[in-house]
Formats: structure tokens, C-alpha cells, sequence
């Protein structure tokens, strides 16, 4: 019974080792960390499994920015064309690109980081279709484009 637990504590010592070691060949370790430590998932992922946890956590911002962009039709009407783009563009990335690299990943890894680089591009193009200053969405565009560039830099690991 002993001898279980320890090794149970040492497969878990050696996956957290994994996220640990995969995080600092990121542009961003702390967010890299913040990241995958909060999946229960990376608990005992692969360098896949965490890529894989990384376009989840891009899907979520994307569908979280999606709600952002509704309540701004709201509360700034006169921001219309602008947030039309930005909903345009962010179900490009909930929809396609999202969907484009959680295949991609499992099979060829290029099309995954492809993928990963357009979320990111689409979300700069959405923060840039507003006058400067009068984007509600700024932080949560900069938040994407920081998980994408962390996600890509997994995915190359991949290839």
C-alpha cells in the first residue's frame, strides 16, 4: 500500500515536472502555468494533452469575448460596425479555428499552430477596427493573443 501511494506521488511529481519543464520553453511562463495548473487534465497529459488544454482554454475566451461583444451591443450602439467585425471574427475562432486545431494537433501538428496563429491574428484585427481608446474589448484581445502565442509555442513542440 505504501509503496502505491509513493508511486502515485511520483507519477505525479513527473507530470507536474512536464507542465513545469513545457512552460519555460514558453514566451510566457506564469501565464503557461496559471493556465494548465488550473485543468485537472494536465495532471497527466502528454505535451498533446497540454496543447489540447491550451485550444480549450482559447475556445473558452473566445465564447467569453463572444458574450462581451452582445453586451456591448447594448451598452454602446454607437460601437455597431465595429463589434459586428468582432463578433465575425470571434466565431471564426470558436468555430473554425478552434475546431481546425484540436484535429490538427493529433494529426499535423503545422495546421494546429496555423490555426493558433489566425485566433490571435483575428482577435488583433477585432481590438483594431475600433477607434483607439474606444474598444471595450482591448484586454480580453491582448489576453487571447498571450494564450495563442503560449499555445503556439506548445504546438511547435509537436512538430
Amino acid at each position: 500500500m505504501v509503496k502505491m501511494m509513493m508511486m502515485a506521488m511520483m507519477v505525479g511529481v513527473a507530470m507536474g515536472n512536464i507542465v513545469d519543464k513545457t512552460c519555460k520553453q514558453t514566451p510566457d511562463y506564469t501565464l503557461c502555468l496559471s493556465l494548465l495548473r488550473s485543468d485537472p487534465r494536465s495532471s497527466s497529459a502528454d505535451t498533446v494533452g497540454l496543447a489540447l488544454i491550451l485550444v480549450d482554454k482559447i475556445k473558452a475566451l473566445g465564447a467569453e469575448t463572444l458574450g462581451q461583444i452582445n453586451e456591448a451591443y447594448k451598452t454602446k450602439p454607437m460601437l455597431k460596425k465595429p463589434l459586428d467585425e468582432c463578433s465575425l471574427r470571434y466565431k471564426t475562432i470558436v468555430d473554425v479555428d478552434v475546431h481546425t486545431a484540436i484535429i490538427a494537433v493529433k494529426g499535423n501538428p503545422k495546421f494546429a499552430e496555423g490555426a493558433v496563429v489566425d485566433a490571435g491574428v483575428e482577435a488583433s484585427i477585432c481590438d483594431g477596427g475600433f477607434t483607439k481608446g474606444q474598444s471595450p474589448l482591448t484586454s480580453l484581445t491582448q489576453r487571447m493573443e498571450k494564450i495563442c502565442d503560449v499555445t503556439r509555442a506548445i504546438i511547435r513542440m509537436l512538430l
